[in-house]
């Protein structure tokens, strides 16, 4: 979205009012796609709906062969796309913490509030589990700050640490979700879904 915006030289609203309106179509989009039940989402790591893991690897498929497409047409320059900067440490144990949350909550903080906006009790809960949690660690950085910046790696992408070109990682990530997606269907076939019709 950025990127495409600033070629028209857009102003601040435009760009506000077009996030706004890409997150209003988002949230719709995970809550026809089920994203809002916290069993459904849970199920990924039961193994018996690998929903989330489908829609996940179709979207960054998308996204990045997308993003080549524009590039190479000139639509969209790569060097303007933020890149998060990746921190060693701070990554593994984040995504740890992000792991068992989701298992035990069943969202992330994306469907979390998907599901607060249609009101789900649990969501409810998870959320503001979330914001306690934010709270902590924001009252407890100076404690955490040498060890949250340590390692720190850059902007570093995946095919560049890899020594790849965009296209050939391309290729490989399509490969590796092809493969994905029979492990998905052989695993919700080998694993029994719940049979519960009621959700908070």
């Amino acid at each position: 979205m950025g990127p495409l915006l600033t070629l028209s030289n857009s102003p601040l609203w435009a760009n506000l009012l077009t996030a706004f309106l890409i997150g209003i179509v988002f949230g719709f989009a995970l809550e026809q796609a089920g994203f809002s039940s916290s069993r459904k989402l849970a199920g990924m790591f039961y193994g018996y709906d690998a929903t989330v893991i489908k829609v996940f690897f179709t979207a960054a498929i998308f996204a990045l062969v997308g993003s080549l497409i524009m590039n190479y047409f000139g639509l969209l320059d790569l060097d303007l796309v933020y890149v998060n900067e990746y921190y060693i440490g701070a990554s593994i144990v984040g995504g740890i913490i992000m792991g068992v949350g989701f298992i035990m909550g069943g969202f992330c903080p994306g469907t979390g509030i998907c599901a607060v906006a249609i009101g789900k009790i649990d969501a409810l809960v998870y959320i503001f589990g979330g914001f306690v949690g934010a709270f902590l660690f924001a009252e407890s950085y100076p404690l955490l700050a040498e060890f949250a910046s340590s390692s720190y790696k850059g902007p570093v992408k995946i095919n560049e640490w890899m020594g790849l070109s965009p296209g050939v990682f391309a290729f490989i990530l399509i490969i590796a979700a092809v493969a994905m997606f029979w492990f998905a269907e052989k695993a919700e076939q080998k694993f029994p879904r719940p049979d519960i019709t009621n959700e908070v």
